[in-house]
């Protein structure tokens, strides 16, 4: 099955996650999967921002798998700690670096009102370029979709976790 055999061969070298729901619809799966490696292993975005904007998606989704893997992969790429932490309790982080406000802000405010004001835009694309914007929103959407998935799946968390995210009131 080249859904499989591309899942195997790729960046993941593995199936977890989305991959055992979009294995139910293996063509739209194998094209879901290849975007999904795009936007995380072939962006313009500092690995950094593209943690952050995923983390960002995970947290507005109360996706707690996602937000496992990518919590860690965060503060490996540089995340401040307690930027995260912010995050995770659906606060505003304090302290972000320019670039780390830029994308907080559009996606947040992309996620929350649907669209972004020509103020955010701007600092976004001041930021991270046009391209980095348009990478930005791809790899947002992959990863709404990846939360969908998983919350759909209820796909647990690995042996011996427990959930980090309280549901936001």
């Amino acid at each position: 099955m080249p859904m499989i055999d591309h899942l195997l061969s790729g960046p993941r070298a593995g199936a977890d996650g989305p991959f055992n729901v979009l294995l139910r619809s293996p063509e739209m799966g194998d094209l879901a999967q290849q975007f999904g490696a795009a936007t995380r292993f072939n962006s313009s975005l500092p690995r950094k921002l593209n943690e952050l904007a995923i983390i960002i998606t995970a947290r507005y989704w109360t996706s707690q798998y996602e937000w496992q893997a990518h919590h860690r992969a965060a503060l490996q790429a540089g995340l401040a700690p307690a930027i995260a932490d912010a995050i995770a309790q659906g606060k505003r982080p304090a302290g972000m670096q320019k670039d780390e406000e830029a994308v907080y802000d559009f996606s947040t405010e992309l996620l929350n009102t649907k669209q972004v004001s020509d103020r955010t835009f701007n600092a976004a694309r001041d930021a991270v370029g046009e391209r980095g914007v348009v990478d930005l929103i791809g790899v947002m959407g992959w990863y709404n979709m990846v939360s969908m998935l998983l919350n759909t799946d209820r796909y647990p968390l690995p042996e011996g976790s427990q959930p980090e995210l309280k549901p936001l009131q």
